[in-house]
């Protein structure tokens, strides 16, 4: 079958916040001959960032209580130490310089009456240093302001095509472990093509999807963290996943919309069935680590409890104003946050670890970069410290164009055998060679149980060992996931790449057999979890909350 070849200085997989800010600064600052192919597999609006309610950090000077120091302690002491420390201090000091060129790019934090701007506070942190967009909606806020500079300024969009509804299927590294593009996949005319490039971006996201209850969009499957492993690159952390610890949770859906944590910082309570505020004995009460206090709700509903945020406690003006999407997503399900508790349980939300990078992107395939949640930078260790993450975007994605302004982009496109083999096994596809999965959906669904009842919040050797079986059987019944290249449809590409990066998850944590952040084996030798644990005295190892 006929494929079509083209060539761009630097295709971008992914269109979330690192992924739109560094086509932005590569358009401005770096001379690309053949310019800029910016690739979403969804629209070019839809992406995990979309749905960040909480906001992100900054360490402002105006901020007088805050400092670099502060925010450096909190986000190591957050992540249980496994961050790397001058990651964190880097990330820190370049805060200020990306909250402002955000704005430049219009970006409109929220201000008080007096025209400054409105931080608020997260849990695990010892200040208010987090700035938020729309009150819950920072994550729209700035990625609407990026989508609108990508497609209307003249001067940038000139230097970027986009191919939205679109799927990045493989990277095309030569036998000198180069990377020099990728084969995608248009779901909307169903072809191939082979694109080239001297530097490839990936900046897909995370890998909510590979659970039940997930707070991510429908396009969070890995699919950036499994190119990458497929290739061969080194991935870290891979282990600890962050169950965000309140998501609104209705007994008749398995959907879970997150229940921002700066509800919590504005002053709401965590509260059982019984009237039981049970995260008072913690230090930090109702703001401790997500870790801590998903793990506290997993204790509760062990036991058989409900669990509810109590936001009555928040002024009513205050709470409409500061939170109207999440107002007004409970009033749509019947609650009134102002009179009623909100059923919340934890859900998927995070990946700490990802494809192994320097903080510019570099993974260890040259010429192949990513940022964002796709990468693992180690900025945050064993559990990310709230609002960390919009920053790292913002601030990976400076810091990789900084470096590729240094880079030649002369044409000179060095396609080997390899590669030629990989291209040739998707030109050369006949549907009748193969007998695909007619069940994906299922098969799907099988995963997303598997994964949250074997490796989520609890933990154990033998629940591990159970998911890897399953995984290996889900596997054994999608063909594509041996020597073929092609799938039948990309909800066919979504499940190989699900099941990729839940073998890496489960395998990673059967490694690490201690306690340690958001990964708790309930069978560990060793318990590095802070004193101040609630609710887990009491869970038997076997333990499986249905939700």
């Amino acid at each position: 079958m006929p494929m079509k070849h083209s060539t761009y200085s630097v295709i971008i997989v992914g269109s979330g916040i690192a992924g739109l800010y560094a086509a932005i600064k590569l358009s401005e600052t770096v001379k690309l001959p053949d310019g800029i192919l910016l690739l979403t597999k969804s629209q070019l609006s839809e992406s995990n960032s979309r749905y960040a309610q909480g906001g992100i950090v900054g360490v402002l000077p105006e901020n007088k209580i805050d400092s670099i120091s502060l925010h450096v302690s909190d986000t190591i002491k957050a992540g249980c130490g496994l961050c790397d420390f001058n990651v964190v201090k880097f990330v820190s000091e370049n805060s200020n310089h990306a909250i402002k060129d955000l704005m430049k790019y219009g970006v409109k934090f929220d201000r008080n009456d007096k025209n400054e701007i409105n931080f608020t506070l997260e849990g695990a942190h010892s200040v208010r240093r987090i700035l938020h967009v729309g009150g819950d909606a920072t994550g729209y806020g700035i990625e609407k302001e990026l989508v609108n500079k990508v497609k209307n300024e003249p001067s940038i969009a000139s230097n970027i095509t986009i191919y939205e509804e679109t799927l990045a299927t493989d990277l095309l590294v030569d036998s000198k472990n180069n990377c020099r593009g990728i084969i995608s996949y248009n779901s909307a005319t169903q072809e191939y093509e082979a694109l080239y490039a001297p530097v490839t971006i990936l900046a897909t996201g995370g890998t909510g999807q590979i659970y039940k209850y997930t707070t991510n969009p429908s396009v969070t499957t890995g699919d950036g963290i499994a190119l990458a492993l497929r290739a061969g690159a080194k991935t870290k952390d891979m282990e600890f996943i962050q169950f965000h610890p309140t998501a609104l949770s209705m007994e008749d859906s398995d959907s879970r919309f997150l229940i921002s944590e700066s509800v919590r910082g504005e002053g709401a309570k965590l509260v059982n069935q019984n009237g039981e505020y049970f995260m008072s004995e913690h230090p930090q009460k109702d703001l401790a680590p997500r870790d801590v206090v998903a793990r506290a709700i997993f204790g509760q509903l062990s036991k058989g409890n409900k669990v509810f945020l109590d936001a009555t406690l928040i002024d009513v003006d205050k709470i409409k104003k500061r939170f109207p999407n999440i107002y007004k997503t409970c009033l749509d399900n019947g609650i009134d946050v102002t009179k009623d508790y909100i059923p919340v349980s934890p859900a998927a939300h995070y990946c700490m670890g990802g494809i192994k990078t320097e903080i510019n992107g570099k993974t260890s395939i040259d010429n192949l970069y990513a940022i964002g949640e796709t990468a693992c930078t180690s900025l945050h260790g064993a559990n990310r410290l709230a609002s960390n993450s919009l920053l790292e975007c913002v601030v990976s994605a400076y810091e990789l164009v900084n470096t590729l302004s240094k880079k030649n982009f002369t044409p000179s496109q060095v396609i080997d055998e390899k590669i030629m083999t990989t291209i040739k096994k998707y030109a050369a596809y006949d549907e009748n060679d193969y007998d695909y999965a007619s069940d994906t959906d299922l098969l799907i669904q099988r995963l997303k149980n598997t994964m949250w009842n074997n490796v989520g919040i609890i933990r154990t050797e033998d629940s591990l060992i159970e998911a890897l079986s399953d995984i290996n059987e889900i596997k054994s019944k999608l063909k594509c996931n041996k020597e073929i290249f092609r799938c039948n449809s990309v909800e066919e590409y979504e499940l190989r790449n699900m099941l990729c990066v839940a073998e890496c998850i489960t395998s990673a944590a059967l490694e690490r057999k201690d306690s340690i952040g958001a990964h708790y084996r309930a069978d560990a030798t060793n318990n590095c979890l802070s004193e101040n644990e609630t609710g887990l005295e009491d869970i038997p190892n076997d333990t499986k909350v249905v939700i």
